[in-house]
């Protein structure tokens, strides 16, 4: 057994209560298009909770080789070979889904690939899939708390690209692209869930 896995902390401590809200979204048979797996930690845990999907890890090029030994190492019969995916991409190289799921990316995204998230997941996404979305969000520009206002000093710092999203800002993009924002659950940390759904 591989040991000395990458490790995100934030995984580990959210992973529990996504999966009873995915549960909740993620209902029938499937595939699950993750949008960056990273570690991997959240496409293992999901994948061997609800055997009725088929997960499809992605993470961009760069970063897709972190998930691969925790992929490998847990086998599970449900989860597809990686996918390198570039959001930003105007061909995106995954044709059919049904559910897409993705943590904490649109904060570290640039603004125009999150607009290319939503375009592609909005052009392939069935009427009866839905997309969620998890991380720190922003309602009417204000943030919901000290420690997301300073996480998002920290990322401006880090990059100029990067920050807490707006919640309205994000249902424009989905409602260009034919989806409504069908649930916000909030979660532990300050953090929501979003569901976007025809």
């Amino acid at each position: 057994m591989t040991t000395n896995l990458p490790l995100s902390q934030a995984c580990e401590n959210n992973k529990a209560p996504i999966l009873e809200r995915l549960r909740e979204v993620f209902e029938g048979p499937g595939k699950v298009l993750e949008v960056g797996t990273g570690t991997g930690q959240h496409a293992v845990h999901f994948a061997k909770a609800m055997p009725h999907l088929q997960w499809q890890p992605t993470d961009h090029p760069d970063a897709a080789h972190i998930a691969r030994p925790r992929l490998q190492q847990a086998a599970l019969p449900n989860v597809l070979p990686m996918i390198e995916l570039d959001v930003g991409n105007s061909h995106w190289p995954v044709d059919s889904f049904r559910w897409v799921f993705s943590a904490n990316t649109a904060h570290i995204m640039a603004w125009n690939e999150v607009e290319q998230m939503f375009h592609h997941i909005g052009e392939r996404l069935p009427k009866d899939g839905a997309f969620c979305l998890y991380g720190p969000f922003n309602h009417q520009g204000q943030f919901s708390s000290d420690s997301n206002r300073q996480f998002d000093q920290h990322l401006r710092a880090r990059a100029p690209h990067m920050g807490i999203r707006d919640l309205e800002d994000l249902s424009a993009l989905a409602e260009a692209v034919g989806l409504i924002l069908a649930a916000n659950y909030a979660m532990p940390a300050n953090n929501r869930l979003l569901v976007f759904s025809h």
